[in-house]
């Protein structure tokens, strides 16, 4: 957009798009001159040179070097993004530790700190507590190194729900509803007003989608603590009304089955969960003495060596994930269904039994089932979704620091 007269300077929303364009044309091109961000993005040069001095007085941008002018011009000064000042930090709860993840603006990680929480049911003060001090180490380093929170993303393995959001329920934990941005607030000051929460599984299933090309219809399927799922539908996510859609670990296709927490019966996550896999496999006093993480990576580790007892029980619980997909690809026909968690590095064992059951369900034999594909992101799936979506959020409006 060019700016007009001092349109740029004037109007909120004209100068954020302004400065916008600056950074984003800094990232893709690298270091450049004043007169090459005017001629790039049509702003007129003084906007720039305004637009310019508020992202170097945020600390976005820096002067970097000086150049000779072409010919016998000026020699021109190179303007760059500031990666070094500031930090993208994401900071994740789940079944088994709080683990906080900094990244600089070009997506270099800076810092990883993490702290095991022993999984006390029904306890969330004792899992936020190991959460705060997880966030206070992740902040005393990021300010030593000279550096401010441009943005921060808690991420938690549950629904996530309400205005402003909060847990709604957490089965994997025992919790109810808890206001986590405000217990980890109480603990940790620092905390940014502008630190948002979300669900695992949301920015997870952007995440992976987000590599994915010429995809605009999408079912997204994860299990690591529970069930979770998320629907992408013409590009965009859909949350639904309480912004609980995608709570595909709740579908009851055991009518007559175990009563879940949630209140139904035979809930996907009650025949499928991996606890229940777990236990079947053999593997529940790994769970309980070594945490859920190792138990699952031990549980794949032997579905791909063949282990009978883990085979079975992890065959048994794709057949019933194979049910639900069949059922939620009648009602929202994805071009992909994509698997997350442990479940992406035993997607064969569970995209077999799901094709063959799309085929009964489908309405010709013309229609071909949508392919069940694993994700590529394991383990840092839902952190890198939130860190991502962080940067993006940043260089659409750079001046939105945190407080």
């Amino acid at each position: 957009m060019s700016d007009s007269g001092s349109a740029s300077l004037v109007s909120g929303d004209v100068r954020t798009h302004n400065l916008s364009l600056l950074m984003r044309r800094l990232v893709d091109a690298g270091p450049s001159a004043r007169s090459d961000l005017a001629s790039a993005t049509g702003l007129a040069r003084g906007s720039v040179t305004a637009l310019v001095g508020v992202l170097i007085e945020a600390g976005l941008v820096r002067e970097t070097e000086v150049v000779p002018g072409e010919g016998a011009g000026r020699p021109r000064t190179l303007l760059s993004i500031a990666a070094d000042s500031v930090a993208l930090l994401a900071l994740q709860l789940d079944a088994d530790q709080a683990i906080a993840v900094a990244h600089d603006l070009d997506g270099t990680e800076l810092l990883r700190v993490a702290e095991h929480h022993g999984r006390p049911m029904g306890d969330p003060e004792a899992v936020i507590d190991v959460a705060a001090r997880v966030l206070g180490s992740a902040l005393d380093d990021l300010e030593a190194g000279g550096r401010r929170v441009a943005g921060l993303t808690v991420v938690v393995f549950a629904p996530v729900g309400e205005e402003p959001r909060v847990v709604v329920a957490d089965t994997d934990l025992g919790w109810g509803r808890v206001d986590v941005l405000a217990g980890l607030r109480a603990l940790e000051p620092r905390l940014p007003r502008s630190a948002t929460l979300t669900s695992d599984v949301i920015a997870a299933a952007l995440a992976e989608a987000s590599l994915i090309d010429d995809v605009t219809d999408l079912l997204y399927l994860k299990s690591n603590s529970g069930i979770g799922g998320a629907i992408i539908s013409g590009g965009v996510l859909v949350e639904g009304r309480h912004h609980l859609a995608g709570a595909l670990g709740h579908i009851a296709v055991d009518y007559d089955g175990a009563l879940c927490d949630c209140g139904q019966r035979g809930c996907l996550v009650t025949v499928a969960g991996p606890d229940v896999v777990l236990e079947r496999a053999g593997l529940a006093d790994v769970l309980q003495h070594d945490g859920l993480t190792r138990a699952l990576e031990l549980l794949v580790e032997r579905v791909h060596t063949g282990d009978e007892e883990a085979t079975a029980a992890f065959v048994a619980a794709a057949d019933w994930v194979a049910r639900a997909i069949a059922i939620v690809r009648m009602t929202l026909d994805p071009q992909i269904i994509l698997l997350g968690g442990y479940w992406a590095e035993l997607s064969d064992l569970i995209g077999a039994p799901a094709a063959q059951r799309m085929r009964l369900a489908a309405y010709g034999s013309e229609l071909a089932p949508p392919p069940v594909v694993a994700g590529t992101l394991g383990a840092d799936a839902a952190i890198l979704g939130a860190l991502w979506r962080l940067r993006a959020d940043l260089l659409a409006d750079p001046l939105a620091l945190s407080a």
